[in-house]
Formats: C-alpha cells, structure tokens, sequence
C-alpha cells in the first residue's frame, strides 16, 4: 500500500485491499506528458489517475478519487458530486488512449460524517477514524448529465437525481 497524504485515497486504497481487487496505485507527483492530435508535434499534458483497477468482468477501471463529506457543508447537502472540466477531459482522454477494455470512472468516496448515509450502515468501510461509503460513476454517464456549476473554478456536478441513478457502490463494480 503506497503511503497517501489524501484520507480519501488512503481508504478507498484499503477498501480495494480488503476486497482483494487487482489494483495499481499510480503516483501522481507529475501530470503525463503525451501527444496531442493536432498538431502532431505538440505535447501537453494529462492529469494523472488515481489507480487502475480491474474488475471481474474483463476490463480495467481508470479510476480517479474524489472526495467528499456526507453529508456536506453547513446546510447539510447531500450527494455532492462536483468535478473539474479538466477531470472530464483528461478521464477521457486515458479512455482514448488505452483503448476498450479500459473504462474511466469516478469514485465519490464519500466519509460519512452524520446519520444519513449514501449506502446502508453495513457496507460503509470503516477506514482510521472515519466511516466511507465509495460509489462509482462511469465517466459517461457523468460527463452526459453534468452541468456547470461555477464558471470560475470550471466545476462540473451531476444532479442528485441523475447520481443516484447512476451511482453504484464499488464493491457491485468490481
């Protein structure tokens, strides 16, 4: 198990350990450097992925982490979802690359912080000091029902409705 400074990652890392998931930790200390289509000689850059994990159904999740509290805020919202635009586009562009038997996902690792929860009590996962409920969201799904939330940091969310019907708990995924 790579050492994590995000609790996020670290328990969903030990969720994937539990399960004994195939899995890889990928580094993420420098975005990849590739080759963009146009112009052929131009390179940019990639945001890494959290880590690739391989599900029994043949193909491998590209899987990035985003963290969050439930419930979440002040006011208590619940099912917050939020991505960068450039989450989006990198997660797909691994997809592009890698070809099709790699899938992008996004896991909301949700730490339970109150008595309402995204997934009953008996399978959230109890992980140092808190309590995580990890759903997975494929990328197209996220990417067709996502509007834009602020302008100024490019973040995109989900609607609770359209989450909750496309959210699955990690453990079904795998």
């Amino acid at each position: 198990m790579s050492k994590r400074s995000n609790h996020y990652e670290a328990a969903f890392e030990a969720y994937l350990r539990e399960l004994r998931a195939p899995y890889i930790a990928i580094d993420e200390s420098r975005r990849s450097l590739i080759p963009f289509d146009v112009p052929s000689d131009a390179v940019g850059s990639l945001k890494s992925l959290d880590f690739l994990v391989t599900s029994s159904q043949g193909f491998t999740w590209l899987v990035d982490v985003k963290g969050r509290h439930f419930p979440s805020g002040k006011q208590g919202r619940l099912w917050k979802n939020w991505a960068t635009r450039d989450d989006v586009a990198c997660m797909g562009r691994w997809e592009n690359l890698l070809g099709g038997r790699f899938q992008s996902l996004f896991v909301f690792a949700y730490n339970v912080t109150g008595e309402v929860s995204p997934l009953p009590a008996e399978r959230l996962f109890a992980h140092r000091e808190g309590r995580y409920a990890f759903l997975g969201v494929r990328l197209a799904h996220f990417a067709e029902h996502a509007k834009l939330i602020s302008p100024k940091w490019e973040t995109l969310a989900m609607p609770s409705a359209a989450l909750r019907q496309w959210a699955q708990p990690m453990d079904e995924l795998l």
